[in-house]
């Protein structure tokens, strides 16, 4: 489930839009950031090491030089209200827009992918779209939407190009079994594991303990994600969310809590 790079960009463009600009310092006629973030060199605001130390060319709100900590944190920009809200971050036009094609008749899944049950499965995850600047937020936001409408595209041919169809599909074309009988979770009597939801999610080993985080039984109905459409977006969370194996969550990448050693 690798994101491409013209994916990732172009929701990255939608969405963000002008918070590339500058936003204080001198390269924003002097203005000061928000809630008591601190200005980087290059016109910037955030609250970490590379924004606030004088050391990094912080150029207002900086940390004290020669603190021996930093102080806390500013309270986020973000809105938080609930726990996972992230509806004051993005907007159902914003959405729409970024998904202008997944409720096209020539797609299989029209009316299923809504804004409503993204914004309801986004609360049960209360780190997903509140973690970090509000740069970093929308970073994310838009990460999680470019790779699911890459899982879920449309076609070559399609207008606008395929990239456009994003959430044009429901469940994965084949519906092999995906029935790895070696892992830990049984597979169930007639029942496969095809890829289904935004984030096609696949295989009894994801199913089961996905189901299993989320307080439903996957095993035994997984076509439960092509079903019931908040449930769709949780799976999707819960492996945006999730390390898998030795490898970090998408979250964690997109975030800036895990680098590269």
């Amino acid at each position: 489930m690798r994101l491409p790079s013209i994916m990732f960009c172009i929701f990255l463009l939608l969405f963000v839009n002008a918070s590339h600009a500058q936003q204080c310092g001198s390269q924003a006629g002097g203005a000061v950031c928000a809630a008591g973030n601190c200005c980087s060199q290059y016109g910037y605001c955030g609250n970490t090491a590379e924004y606030c130390s004088p050391s990094s060319g912080c150029q207002s709100q900086c940390w004290s030089s020669g603190a021996g900590a930093p102080p806390p944190p500013a309270t986020p920009t973000a809105p938080s209200a609930g726990g996972g809200d992230i509806s004051g971050v993005i907007s159902q036009s914003v959405f729409n827009d970024m998904l202008k094609y997944r409720d096209d008749t020539r797609c299989h899944a029209p009316g299923f992918y809504t804004y409503d049950a993204f914004i309801a499965a986004a609360k049960s995850f209360g780190d997903f779209g509140t973690t970090g600047d509000s740069d970093t937020i929308k970073r994310e936001i838009a990460a999680f939407l470019g790779q699911t409408s890459h899982e879920t595209g449309g076609w070559d041919t399609a207008p606008d190009g395929r990239y456009a169809w994003g959430y044009c599909f429901l469940r994965e074309n084949t519906l092999d079994s995906y029935c790895n009988v070696t892992q830990a979770w049984s597979c169930a009597p007639g029942q496969k594991y095809f890829g289904r939801g935004p984030i096609q999610i696949s295989y009894n080993y994801n199913y089961g303990p996905a189901g299993q985080a989320l307080g439903y039984d996957l095993i035994s109905n997984p076509d439960l994600v092509a079903t019931d459409s908040t449930v769709s977006f949780k799976t999707a969370l819960w492996f945006w969310m999730t390390p898998q194996g030795a490898k970090p969550s998408c979250h964690d990448v997109m975030t800036g809590k895990w680098t590269p050693s």
